[in-house]
């Protein structure tokens, strides 16, 4: 890696590391990042066969892990915290499911580094962890070489315009509602009073990068209609709303705009060879 991409390798790792001790607690307790969560797993299960392996970036605190452990694939769980990676590897003892995850301290930018290269059914990275450098070019290119013949890949990435964020200018925030716009170089993004740059993607990147040996599969958005989570407590005051909002975004989500202008977007691809 260049000096540069050290220096975000270290940052994003300091600020998750941080996070760590804390994650679980923060996040299991919200309503949206549930339904998130819920939303992604549904869009795996769809494409995924019974006893798949699987290779996970940006694995966090085990969340995702322990759910496809459980419906009894094997998962080869990665992150560049060690703090993440010490909390889900406690997470798996807790739940007696070790013989089903293993896990590696390993950047997804250098993949060739893996101890376990597989070959893999499934590559899976959840919630923007992948938005997390300005390499992803790089890391695309690498997944070939792990996938068995007709694996899969399935990313939840950050798109460079979000609906919901692009209307908080009408409160004046303006930094906020254009900051995705205006990316190149990245953006600046902490946790516990961390910096790291954060990256953003269009489905257009991830086509083109990955066109020569991959089909799209399916592509939806993600906190389209439904508020991204950092609206506090929106699901608790808005329950009707929040229901309807699901309802409509369940229904539209691979539709034109729907997959392009959500918080996330998911895209998953298919090998060819």
């Amino acid at each position: 890696m260049s000096k540069t991409s050290d220096m975000i390798y270290e940052q994003a790792a300091a600020a998750f590391d941080k996070q760590s001790a804390l994650f679980d607690e923060i996040y299991s307790s919200n309503t949206i990042i549930q339904y998130k969560r819920k939303k992604v797993r549904e869009h795996v299960d769809k494409f995924i066969k019974a006893g798949s392996k699987i290779l996970e970036l940006n694995a966090g605190t085990g969340e995702d892990a322990v759910y496809f452990a459980q419906c009894g694939h094997h998962i080869h769980a990665t992150d560049i915290s060690p703090g993440m990676q010490q909390k889900l590897s406690e997470k798996i003892l807790s739940v007696s499911l070790n013989d089903k995850v293993s896990f590696e301290l390993c950047s997804f930018t250098q993949l060739e580094k893996l101890t376990n290269k597989g070959p893999y059914d499934l590559i899976f990275s959840n919630f923007a962890g992948l938005n997390c450098t300005n390499e992803l070019d790089k890391v695309l290119r690498s997944f070939s070489a792990l996938l068995n013949p007709g694996g899969i890949i399935t990313l939840v990435l950050l798109p460079k315009f979000c609906l919901w964020e692009t209307l908080l200018f009408v409160k004046g925030k303006f930094k906020t509602a254009f900051r995705r716009f205006f990316s190149t170089a990245g953006r600046n993004a902490h946790i516990e009073g961390e910096y790291f740059r954060c990256w953003y993607y269009n489905p257009s990147f991830i086509k083109r990068q990955l066109k020569a040996e991959f089909n799209v599969l399916a592509l939806e958005g993600l906190c389209t209609l439904v508020p991204p989570s950092y609206i506090e407590n929106f699901a608790e005051k808005y329950p009707k709303t929040f229901r309807i909002l699901k309802e409509k975004e369940d229904k539209w989500k691979a539709k034109w705009p729907c997959r392009f202008v959500g918080d996330y977007y998911i895209i998953s691809c298919r090998k060819t060879g």
